[in-house]
């Protein structure tokens, strides 16, 4: 399936034989991203979490046929070489925006039968992408070469971004910020590491000190047979035997690195991990973090949450109502198509259910005061 197909000032290619663009390696701020989301566990799964949130939506059409039409197509549309149906775009469409701060895309055209015959997420970060002089479309170049890429159908590109601002028009990444906080993260991992490796793994010090005159004529021998049946006491507890070690004279058995203190990482690894966590805008408790907390601050946290997959909802709206918009106008259909989500979770359910219970309470109470109001006059 081809990533772009593009007309360019040198040469022409069909829609089949796509869009030939060698991969080129991203630059260091989104090879960083990449790197902490596979470095740090926490970042992966919380934007993993945030697609999966934000996912489930259906349409509703006035007329049934359209509608099952639109569903079964939509369900059923191949979506690069990754799988199909328009849930699968998506996800891989808010991967890259969160990821990246912008997403790219293509509506994939027939040229024959002029059918939609499937939608391509491209790697954003092959390109980038410029306001036109005509306001309200953009401009797409080679990342590589700065080339301008022209397209032969402009108008099946998709393109979003997320949190932009005056200086980054092309949006922001979620992952902003996080990488100075991962970098000191990654570096007490690895000294814990470290330490475990010099301190874990437990090493002993044997010393035997001559009592007399005597025993120091001795010394070296005695001390290599002390040497072969501590070896040997060693080498039988990998067996699964049990020897002990008898000695005569002042010997003495310590362990190397004893007296050392590690020092505690608990509470600078735990301040980082709030950090990361305010940032990323996840209930501690969605990531598997047992930190006090209770139950109205969980339920706060929840509508943080919610109002989060709010903002990512209405910036996939967007794109896909365009992908439906051009499918009605393919496949004939003139009919008016909305765009519905499903709630988060049974939570939200329950919070509407118990919103139209008061409202319901409130009407007939109104209605009850109006009607005795009534009979006293």
């Amino acid at each position: 399936m081809p990533v772009f197909t593009r007309v360019t000032t040198d040469s022409c290619y069909s829609r089949d034989e796509g869009f030939r663009l060698a991969p080129q390696p991203a630059c260091n701020e989104e090879g960083l991203y990449e790197a902490l989301r596979r470095n740090v566990p926490v970042i992966d799964a919380a934007i993993m979490k945030l697609v999966r949130l934000t996912g489930g939506f259906y349409f509703e059409c006035k007329n049934q046929s359209a509608a099952e039409q639109l569903t079964k197509f939509l369900g059923e549309i191949p979506v690069s070489v990754s799988g199909c149906s328009l849930e699968t775009f998506t996800e891989m469409y808010l991967d890259s925006l969160l990821t990246y701060g912008r997403a790219v895309g293509e509506i994939l055209v027939s040229e024959r039968t002029h059918s939609m015959i499937g939608l391509s997420c491209a790697d954003c970060t092959l390109y980038s992408v410029r306001q036109s002089a005509a306001y309200g479309s953009v401009t797409v170049f080679d990342a590589a070469t700065g080339d301008k890429l022209r397209f032969s159908h402009p108008e099946r590109l998709l393109y979003s971004v997320a949190n932009p601002n005056a200086k980054h028009p092309d949006g922001t990444s979620l992952l902003r910020g996080l990488p100075a906080l991962s970098s000191i993260l990654m570096r007490i991992y690895e000294t814990v590491g470290q330490n475990f490796d010099r301190a874990g793994n437990v090493r002993y010090a044997v010393t035997y000190k001559p009592s007399t005159e005597n025993d120091s004529a001795f010394a070296a021998e005695r001390a290599d047979e002390i040497a072969r049946q501590w070896a040997d006491g060693m080498q039988s507890t990998k067996a699964g035997a049990v020897k002990d070690f008898v000695a005569v004279g002042d010997v003495a058995i310590k362990v190397i690195g004893a007296d050392g203190v590690i020092l505690d990482t608990e509470i600078p690894v735990r301040q980082l991990l709030e950090q990361l966590v305010s940032k990323l805008s996840i209930p501690p408790f969605l990531l598997g973090f047992s930190w006090s907390s209770t139950e109205r601050m969980s339920s706060q946290q929840a509508d943080i949450l919610t109002s989060e997959i709010d903002y990512y909802r209405r910036l996939l709206s967007q794109m896909i109502m365009k992908i439906v918009r051009l499918y009605c106008v393919l496949g004939g259909i003139d009919e008016p198509v909305l765009l519905r989500w499903e709630n988060v979770d049974l939570q939200d359910e329950e919070s509407l259910a118990r919103a139209r219970l008061y409202n319901a309470q409130a009407e007939k109470t109104e209605l009850e005061n109006a009607a005795l109001a009534g009979r006293i006059r």
